[in-house]
């Protein structure tokens, strides 16, 4: 081999090694920089670049008119001072309807499509949760609630009336709360609309329905029933199922009355 053929060889072989250290230059790094540790929500990183908008830089705060979780994550409506609302999607926290939050800033996405919820949101904010000292009283108080029947009690923010189901084994929801012990165990119906949901926990979606009976300082106006379906908070709803009595799931979901293993048909 000539000499120039060697210098020539050397000379790509050079060039080959610094090109491939500048790629690799280029690439994140698992386990460093600012983002280091933090969970990429699965939806930011299979979302189409033209669908995510920069971060922004303000807080965001509002009334909660809806909640909802699924995939670890709680979807929350809020209504700002201006009449406006946004959603927007936080580590799975419990908050209180009505009640006046402050979220961290975040990053807004378009057509987001949540698998958990089967459902699109139009346009949503992924915020890190509440900023510190700035929730309101009902922050702290409602992250410590149980998710059992006293502590999940939805309260809606407006006057709920709802016509009673008809038909065989047809009830209130103050009804099947005063009748329990007799109903254990039993099918009922009962119709009510939607003021919360928690979609995708332990294989099955809960639902808060009320129809305006019963003692909202006993608890006993918010039934929890537990379904297959996803129904949109709004809604009016009649559950069939089988109603228990002291139902304890373990880790807090106990339950004075729910409806288990509900079909729902929206009015």
């Amino acid at each position: 081999m000539s000499y120039c053929q060697k210098t020539r060889r050397s000379f790509m072989k050079r060039s080959l090694i610094l090109a491939a250290a500048a790629l690799i230059s280029l690439l994140p790094v698992a386990g460093h920089g600012a983002d280091a540790g933090k969970p990429v929500h699965p939806a930011v990183s299979s979302a189409r670049p033209e669908a995510v908008k920069p971060k922004e830089q303000t807080p965001v705060t509002g009334k909660v008119m809806q909640t909802m979780n699924g995939g670890g994550y709680s979807y929350i409506l809020l209504k700002k001072a201006s009449g406006d609302k946004v959603w927007l999607a936080v580590p799975q926290m419990d908050v209180e309807l009505g009640a006046t939050l402050t979220f961290k800033p975040g990053m807004e996405m378009a057509d987001l499509q949540s698998k958990a919820l089967n459902r699109t949101f139009e346009k949503i904010i992924f915020s890190e949760g509440l900023v510190d000292g700035k929730g309101g009283k009902n922050a702290k108080k409602s992250a410590k609630k149980s998710p059992g029947s006293k502590g999940a009690v939805a309260t809606a923010g407006e006057k709920i009336k709802v016509k009673k189901a008809t038909g065989p084994n047809a009830y209130t929801v103050a009804e099947l709360y005063k009748l329990k012990g007799k109903l254990d165990k039993k099918n009922v119906v009962v119709s009510g609309k939607v003021v919360r949901v928690s979609a995708g926990i332990m294989g099955k979606n809960w639902v808060h329905i009320q129809d305006g009976s019963g003692d909202a300082k006993k608890g006993t106006h918010d039934l929890v029933v537990t379904s297959q379906t996803v129904p949109v908070i709004g809604e009016v709803v009649t559950a069939k199922g089988t109603l228990y009595k002291n139902k304890d799931f373990g880790g807090g979901y106990k339950y004075e009355v729910i409806v288990e293993k509900a079909e729902l048909e929206i009015q």
